[in-house]
């Protein structure tokens, strides 16, 4: 079964700049054009002046931003940085059978205790939540997240172990957007209480595991498991 995202209307760019979270400037044929980021993160090693991006063109006449940022080229490294895209893509690899079967029961954005897990899944005897974390930070073809402090992904590994503890199997999955990478590992440099946290986690009995995508401007792919050192 294909497990591939795809998007429509794809057009490449330059990237300008970014003013603020929500939007960047990008040039397509010396014309200048506002667009959507979708991805809050700070994505400073991306988002260089000069960059080639491909957009997504929305048809939508109402939207101020007529484009969506979708992928940034690194080098030689496509990456997706579309934060929505590993939530999607992940529904669509669940159903690989890779992980579990085909017919499992599939609920995504499930709460348990104070948290909302992007998945619940149920496959006869077993019963599973499952975080997923998209990764877009890499140097030198390792990997590592967050690329900023998230006291919601904390609490989310903390609820996981919650989880473990109440019965379920519990997951953290880190869907790493780009190919070519070595391995990844919790970004302790940048926020080390998340680090702290999922080295406990995955102590307690919750489940760490990262998988890299193919990459095309107008696709992505969950693709080879990835080593993950904590």
């Amino acid at each position: 079964m294909q497990n591939t995202m795809k998007y429509e209307n794809i057009e490449p760019a330059i990237f300008l700049e970014r003013p603020n979270r929500f939007i960047a400037y990008v040039e397509q044929e010396g014309k200048r054009e506002i667009c959507h980021v979708k991805n809050t993160g700070r994505c400073r090693e991306l988002l260089v002046p000069g960059a080639k991006v491909y957009v997504q063109r929305q048809s939508n006449p109402g939207r101020k931003t007529p484009l969506d940022l979708i992928a940034v080229e690194k080098g030689s490294r496509l990456i997706n940085m579309d934060s929505q895209a590993p939530n999607k893509v992940t529904a669509e690899w669940l159903r690989t059978g890779l992980f579990c079967s085909p017919e499992a029961f599939i609920k995504p954005e499930c709460p348990f205790g104070n948290s909302r897990f992007d998945f619940y899944i149920e496959d006869g005897t077993r019963k599973i939540f499952m975080e997923v974390k998209g990764v877009t930070l890499e140097e030198e073809g390792i990997v590592r997240f967050p690329d900023a402090p998230t006291e919601r992904g904390v609490k989310h590994i903390q609820e996981l172990a919650a989880c473990k503890k109440a019965g379920y199997e519990a997951y953290i999955f880190f869907v790493i957007q780009m190919k070519k990478v070595r391995f990844l590992e919790p970004n302790d440099r940048t926020h080390p209480a998340f680090g702290e946290a999922l080295r406990r986690a995955a102590k307690e009995g919750v489940g760490v595991f990262a998988r890299d995508c193919r990459v095309e401007p107008y696709e992505l792919k969950v693709d080879e498991e990835v080593e993950v050192r904590l």
